[in-house]
């Protein structure tokens, strides 16, 4: 009786394992360097990865509920559903999967066309699985201190129509809960789906308004330039994901990714409150920036 958590030493990963760690539960976590691993008390670290086959299957031994995290990588899709099918083949009783928000619409982007299909098997084979589909990672803002500071700019090209960011804590919070009312079931549990969203639409306006306010000083939104992006983003990291990115804020530019009233509800009954807000972000992060 265990819980295996993937993507264990990852943004997400760290927190979900954070809200499992005083839980009582055996928890597992599947890293590639186990002797390096930075894991809470109590947590064992499991060596192996999404795409080592037999190596999977040795960490799912004893496992009863599996957080599944693909990375994001050239062959996340093929490294979903094999984890999926070892999982089935293993009898895992309860899965948790962490899709994306929007991932049935935005088709052109290859990392959410990828988790749809990974949605598609759970619900072909009926699998005992919740799915959850974080928005956008409020966190992801973190990056745009410099240009906030010193520029005075929000250079994330997010577009007009608004994103419902989600706070990784509360994706961290969530995937815990179900976890582990999984795990302590008797038997497997029919399948749930929860939208991972935040309760502003953050737009262009709106987040220069709002990290105005927090920083007390005037920011300017720096505008939708998507070849722009893709350079910068190809500086740090392949090709491939930098035009996967691009891809992805070219549909927000397009499309938006608003949550419904009733799926930030959703989320909040999961969660026993309202999901954190982008704003409380902005002014608790300037505030921590300030005393630098």
């Amino acid at each position: 009786m265990a819980i295996l958590v993937t993507g264990s030493t990852g943004v997400v990963g760290t927190q979900v394992l954070d809200h499992l760690k005083d839980s009582g539960a055996e928890i597992r976590a599947l890293t590639r360097k186990p002797e390096s691993a930075q894991l809470p008390a109590g947590v064992a670290a499991v060596k192996g990865d999404l795409s080592d086959i037999d190596g999977l299957r040795d960490a799912l031994k004893d496992v009863t509920t599996l957080f599944l995290l693909a990375p994001n990588a050239a062959d996340e899709q093929t490294q979903a559903l094999q984890a999926l099918s070892i999982a089935r083949e293993a009898g895992v009783k309860g899965i948790v999967y962490l899709s994306v928000f929007k991932g049935e619409h935005y088709t052109d982007v290859p990392h959410f066309t990828s988790k749809f299909a990974a949605e598609r098997m759970i619900d072909q084979f009926d699998l005992p699985a919740t799915v959850l589909r974080p928005a956008y990672f409020i966190q992801n803002d973190e990056r745009q201190k410099e240009a906030l500071l010193k520029h005075g700019v929000y250079g994330m090209p997010i577009g007009a129509k608004g994103i419902s960011m989600v706070d990784v804590r509360d994706i961290g919070e969530a995937a815990a809960r179900e976890l582990l009312r999984r795990e302590r079931a008797g038997e497997p549990q029919p399948g749930e789906t929860y939208e991972l969203v935040g309760p502003d639409a953050v737009n262009a306006d709106w987040v220069s308004a709002t990290w105005s306010e927090a920083l007390q000083r005037p920011i300017s939104y720096g505008g939708d330039d998507l070849v722009a992006l893709e350079a910068r983003l190809k500086s740090v990291s392949p090709a491939w994901l930098a035009y996967d990115m691009r891809l992805m804020m070219q549909r927000y530019q397009q499309d938006g990714a608003v949550a419904t009233p009733a799926q930030v509800a959703r989320l909040a009954s999961l969660l026993g409150r309202q999901p954190r807000s982008y704003r409380d972000f902005a002014i608790s992060s300037a505030a921590a920036w300030a005393q630098e």
